[in-house]
């Protein structure tokens, strides 16, 4: 094991054995293994967008077995998905790559102001399917927030009781704040905040703009001088909010874009000190071998 990845297992010296031998897992596992560093892909949108939306501009990926083979050739850390993408393939590449499995998700055919996702599997599913960790998405900002707060603090304990290590999508959303605040740059550290409070090992947020959302807050940032001019910038300041760097912040791709505008932001990730992107329908909306081309390229970024 090298030296860096017994440094981030440091972090984690409250959990246990099992929590912290997957969390070697992933970051030992694929190209990036042994040097801290994430790319991991993640399946969830079928569930969250829908199918046509998701897999119609590549039509191999309505498959599961595509993401399975798509990340394992890649060379990713973890691969993640809801309940149905993994159960349909787990059998068939056991042991080939770490699994987090989608505990909770949320749906666009009733698409409300303060959304509040479903949980679609369990910690016993997870077991069952050999996963190395469970995920699961909270909504700051939602009115529905307290009870997904309170869903992931009961999931994450008994994960973490079966040795599984707590993957947490933190995207604020809901009535609370504007389509902006979003991904500003106060609200995303604070989500990284809550997530690394409710005790996650691996949290995702979204890459924070410039944007400032609370007036109480700007001030702060305006007294202060806290740099947030350019991505690299606020990257580190994201993760320097989940304890001062000791909990493991990914980044998110979004929606499909040019490889350039992929990579700009990656090289933004890297800069600040993030610690990978979880890449999702950059990846599997292109043809296999651009996609490919195009993870190596973001996986060369991370080893510089």
């Amino acid at each position: 094991m090298t030296k860096r990845v017994r440094e981030i297992l440091s972090w984690y010296d409250s959990e246990n054995a099992g929590v912290r031998s997957n969390l070697a897992r992933m970051c030992n596992h694929g190209k990036l293994g042994g040097t801290g560093k994430f790319v991991i892909l993640p399946v969830d949108q079928g569930f969250e967008h829908g199918p046509a939306r998701s897999f119609a501009p590549n039509p191999p990926a309505y498959d599961p077995r595509y993401h399975f083979q798509l990340a394992i050739d890649a060379g990713c850390n973890a691969y993640a998905a809801p309940l149905g993408f993994i159960e349909a393939a787990a059998a068939e590449f056991a042991g080939e790559i770490p699994l987090i499995l989608k505990l909770n998700n949320h749906e666009l055919l009733y698409d409300e102001k303060d959304p509040a996702p479903s949980v679609t599997g369990s910690v016993k599913d997870a077991l069952q399917l050999g996963c190395a960790a469970v995920g699961f998405t909270i909504y700051p900002g939602s009115s529905q927030a307290k009870s997904m707060y309170q869903e992931l603090r009961a999931i994450a304990e008994e994960a973490k009781a079966h040795g599984l290590a707590v993957v947490v999508w933190s995207y604020p959303r809901g009535s609370g704040i504007s389509k902006a605040g979003e991904t500003a740059i106060d609200v995303v550290a604070y989500a990284a905040q809550i997530a690394a409070q409710l005790g996650a090992n691996i949290i995702k947020v979204k890459p924070p703009t410039e944007h400032i959302e609370q007036p109480e807050a700007k001030k702060v940032y305006e007294s202060a001088k806290i740099p947030i001019g350019s991505l690299a910038d606020r990257i580190h300041h994201v993760v320097q909010s989940a304890f001062d760097g000791r909990r493991i912040v990914i980044f998110s791709g979004g929606a499909k874009e040019s490889d350039e505008q992929l990579l700009s932001t990656v090289r933004g990730i890297q800069a600040g000190g993030g610690f990978g992107s979880i890449i999702g329908r950059n990846s599997f909306q292109r043809p296999k071998d651009q996609a490919l081309k195009l993870l190596s390229a973001v996986m060369e970024i991370y080893r510089s």
